[in-house]
């Protein structure tokens, strides 16, 4: 049975302030568990799961043994943020990526200027995972990589896909000469413009679009191009950088 103190603390980090204060966050199914445990690249602070999970997963268990907990219905309950908990709990720590230069000059990266909802920020971070890209960047008014519904949206793809809190003027002085491409209603057609498979793509916020800060470092407008009976105002941001990351990515 866990104890008063342990599922408070473990409920805590469904709040940001929490999560920063502690360097730790919540990751909750079989899917996500087995990826942390079989990848190793992050610190388990603690594995929280019902008796018959930790059973047929006992192979995978290489961690400090005094880092697993079997526990209840009752308690996996308590300490879910999920409606329906799924058997496994991870409590893990806040991993810290750094910036490599030559990496972020010969690679395409995105930008996220104000993500706030988190299933698409989740979506997002599967994309930049199935293009294989390096880096994630966000600035300081998006929703945070390590909210457990991003976590969850994600499907794992946060484990390989390093991101960073970075404002853009910033990055841009590192880079001079980084290209920075920002996706607007008004650019250049993204289907019939020259791109290159490297530079930086800035994806604005769901409703107010991209800051005067990432317009004002954007080097190249991009559009994607409403079709001839098209009727939507805009795009799904995460749907947008699907379509924008084939294009720079997949020439034919």
């Amino acid at each position: 049975m866990l104890s008063k103190n342990t599922i408070k603390y473990i409920q805590s980090l469904r709040l940001k302030k929490f999560r920063q204060k502690y360097r730790n966050f919540v990751a909750e199914g079989e899917k996500i568990a087995l990826e942390i445990l079989q990848g190793q690249e992050l610190i388990i602070e603690g594995l929280y799961a019902l008796p018959e999970w930790l059973e047929k997963n006992s192979s995978f268990l290489t961690i400090d043994p005094s880092k697993i907990h079997a526990i209840s219905t009752k308690d996996l309950d308590r300490i879910s943020s999920l409606k329906t908990p799924n058997k496994v709990v991870a409590v893990c720590n806040i991993p810290t990526y750094s910036l490599e230069i030559p990496l972020l000059n010969n690679s395409l990266t995105l930008y996220l200027d104000g993500i706030q909802d988190p299933g698409n920020m989740g979506s997002i971070l599967r994309i930049a995972d199935w293009f294989g890209l390096p880096y994630v960047f966000c600035s300081s008014g998006c929703v945070d990589i390590y909210n457990p519904k991003v976590i969850q949206s994600s499907m794992g793809a946060f484990l390989r896909v390093q991101t960073l809190e970075k404002d853009i003027e910033g990055l841009k002085t590192q880079c001079p000469d980084l290209t920075i491409f920002a996706a607007v209603l008004d650019g250049l057609n993204v289907f019939s413009t020259t791109l290159p498979s490297k530079g930086l793509l800035v994806i604005g916020n769901e409703g107010k679009g991209i800051s005067p800060q990432a317009q004002a470092a954007t080097t190249v407008r991009l559009t994607i191009p409403k079709g001839p009976k098209g009727g939507a105002e805009s795009l799904n941001a995460a749907v947008a950088t699907g379509i924008l990351c084939s294009a720079f990515l997949n020439k034919g």
